[in-house]
């Protein structure tokens, strides 16, 4: 269970701190995390949430919520950036500005002047982060940089999309060029194991212009392929000053989907990998990246490139207490930054997501037990942070009832109507 964590390092106490989402979800778990993360050290800590039933609103170490922001659509940001200077008028001095999601950093990169007088923030190449985390343009910077990407086609017709699964078979993945662009709910990343799913998602395009286009990946099959990822944070010379490689246990969803049981593991080849593509891009800031490794040719492919704060950052917790954030804060300070000390073998578990039926199933037996119960990092539980945990378990509790209900209700609705229409049939007779 987390704990107040020992650091050897002196953080600056005048310089707040603001978590930005742009995307909503209320059990994004690296917003609490961060909020624990800073706050326990000292550091003041503000957030921009959807509301204060929001579990991360709840957290003891939370100095204030600030409402949720304004969309800032492609092209239209002036009133997110006024509603982010007012809140930084309310704090009343200059405060790292932490983005939690895609559309938040690519915010933050293209709209820096506007922010700079309130905020302090890893001064980023403008367009950098955008290029880095639409999927139609990753594959060119990968290529520049000599990392392994699968390869990718952007279906334009029916045809295209049956072309693409005679070349590479099934499955193959389906991804939306701008996830940050998506509907709340909407999912970024499907496996498509039928032709039949292919031709669906790719139908679904027309409703979703704003997150296109559509990409097909080639999906890469193996039986001892092995998901990893990549978190670091390199500093305005783009040097990484602190670096880690973890193992994706289970995802949600199963194969596809975010880190539910990571595990922090020595991995010299793919931390190099991720050191040396932060450093040729002139990367700036926190970097989350999703490696696929094929054993039998010994390549790790280049899944996704998250120009932020991953959400299960808290694994990569060293044994000085250290974190991204933590570093991010320290070297944005002025403070130095103390060289990392690994804490390999350390886990996490993300809790709501571990106990979905589809993941459990991908557990199994005897490994969820042990994986559950000897974690050294939970996203929600923390013994000195209790209320998150808690209302995270109540707002998913009202949530599965309401998903239970819903059919029901429409069916009571249904019968209303279909029983109004025999009465009216019945009247005018």
């Amino acid at each position: 269970m987390s704990r107040h964590d020992p650091v050897d390092a002196e953080f600056d106490t005048e310089l707040p701190v603001l978590v930005l989402r742009t995307d909503a979800n209320m059990f994004h778990h690296g917003t609490v995390g961060v909020i624990r993360s800073l706050g326990r050290a000292g550091v003041p800590v503000h957030a921009v949430l959807e509301s204060g039933a929001v579990p991360a609103a709840a957290s003891r170490y939370l100095r204030r919520r600030h409402r949720w922001g304004p969309p800032a659509p492609d092209g239209a940001p002036a009133a997110l950036v006024a509603h982010l200077n007012r809140i930084g008028r309310r704090i009343g001095r200059p405060a790292l500005l932490v983005p939690m999601d895609d559309g938040g950093a690519i915010f933050i990169a293209e709209n820096s002047a506007a922010l700079a007088e309130r905020f302090v923030f890893p001064r980023q190449e403008g367009g950098l982060p955008r290029t880095l985390a639409n999927k139609s343009t990753l594959a060119d910077r990968c290529a520049e940089a000599g990392v392994a990407y699968p390869e990718i086609r952007l279906p334009l017709s029916g045809q295209d999309v049956d072309e693409a699964i005679k070349q590479w078979g099934l499955p193959v993945i389906g991804k939306w060029a701008k996830p940050w662009r998506l509907g709340p709910g909407q999912r970024s990343t499907s496996v498509l194991r039928t032709p039949e799913d292919a031709h669906a998602l790719f139908a679904a395009a027309a409703d979703r212009p704003a997150a296109g286009p559509l990409i097909l990946q080639r999906g890469i099959v193996s039986p001892q392929a092995a998901d990893w990822f990549f978190h670091g944070y390199f500093d305005d010379a783009s040097r990484c000053l602190f670096a880690g490689t973890g193992r994706k246990r289970l995802a949600c969803p199963p194969g596809a989907g975010q880190t539910v049981v990571g595990e922090w593991l020595p991995n010299p080849e793919l931390e190099e990998i991720g050191r040396t593509l932060g450093r040729v891009l002139g990367y700036r800031g926190v970097v989350d990246l999703d490696f696929r490794l094929v054993p039998e040719s010994g390549t790790y492919f280049l899944l996704d490139f998250n120009p932020r704060l991953g959400a299960q950052f808290r694994l990569f917790t060293d044994r000085r207490g250290l974190d991204l954030v933590r570093v991010m804060h320290l070297d944005l300070s002025g403070r130095p930054v103390p060289f990392v000390r690994p804490h390999y073998g350390r886990t996490m578990v993300v809790e709501n997501h571990y106990l979905r039926p589809s993941v459990l199933r991908a557990a199994g037996g005897m490994s969820r037990t042990r994986l559950l119960g000897t974690a050294e990092e939970y996203a929600w539980l923390a013994g000195d942070d209790l209320k998150p945990f808690l209302l995270m378990g109540a707002q998913s509790v009202i949530r599965a009832a309401e998903k239970i209900a819903a059919p029901r209700l429409s069916g009571a609705r249904r019968g209303r109507s279909a029983a109004s229409e025999g009465t009216k049939r019945t009247v005018s007779a």
